[in-house]
């Protein structure tokens, strides 16, 4: 089955440029959008997508609150938020994973890499993109002017499940992290559930925050 998707942009330019794009593919299906966040929650609830790919900054409700009152309503089945940004705005994104988004995007990312994006995420792993991560938890870690410390659960890790999760952190997918380590995908995908489960982590999201606030990555 084609993978549904919901735009949500208060830019009507955007709208019709990802939902060409996206509807374009053979495996994609656009089924619906939003000029605002209060819209957007309104079908979402009834449309039930896979992905909904949400702006931050739009009228009436921004993409933060709308995407919180959607994950927060447990949706089945799940229904999973991209958050769309610009660099300017790193902070609310930051906050999306808080909540549960499963990751963020460049609006002006690369066609390939909007649809690759898109994939990934309805597949349920996170989104992160490697160059806004970097810069992300650096900006956080500032403002938040306290030291890194080494969380004592990264002790319960393994070699190679700290490498899957420094690979994680740098916002590969499980099929490119198979292709780093030279291991089957599913041995990737063991490794992940043992890094979410020892750490007490939701999600790939999560992973990411906690390898860089606890020191195990940092940016540059």
């Amino acid at each position: 089955m084609a993978i549904t998707v919901f735009i949500a942009d208060d830019q009507a330019m955007v709208r019709q440029g990802f939902g060409a794009l996206l509807g374009a593919q053979p495996d994609i299906s656009v089924i619906g959008d939003a000029p605002d966040g209060r819209l957007a929650v309104t079908e979402v609830k009834r449309l039930r997508p896979d992905v909904v790919l949400m702006d931050v900054r739009m009228p009436e409700m921004n993409g933060l609150d709308a995407a919180r009152e959607i994950l927060s309503a447990a949706l089945a089945p799940p229904v999973r938020v991209l958050m769309l940004t610009t660099f300017d705005i790193d902070e609310y994104v930051y906050e999306a994973l808080g909540i549960g988004a499963s990751g963020f995007l460049l609006k002006d990312a690369p066609a390939e890499e909007l649809i690759r994006a898109v994939r990934v995420v309805a597949a349920g792993e996170a989104l992160l993109a490697p160059s806004v991560t970097k810069r992300l938890i650096e900006d956080v870690t500032r403002r938040r002017a306290a030291p890194r410390r080494r969380d004592r659960q990264l002790d319960s890790l393994t070699p190679r499940e700290r490498e899957v999760l420094e690979l994680i952190a740098a916002g590969l997918s499980n099929v490119e992290i198979a292709d780093r380590l030279f291991v089957a995908e599913q041995t990737v995908k063991t490794h992940v559930g043992k890094v979410l489960s020892k750490l007490s982590l939701r999600d790939r999201a999560q992973a990411v925050v906690l390898a860089y606030e606890s020191g195990l990555v940092t940016p540059g």
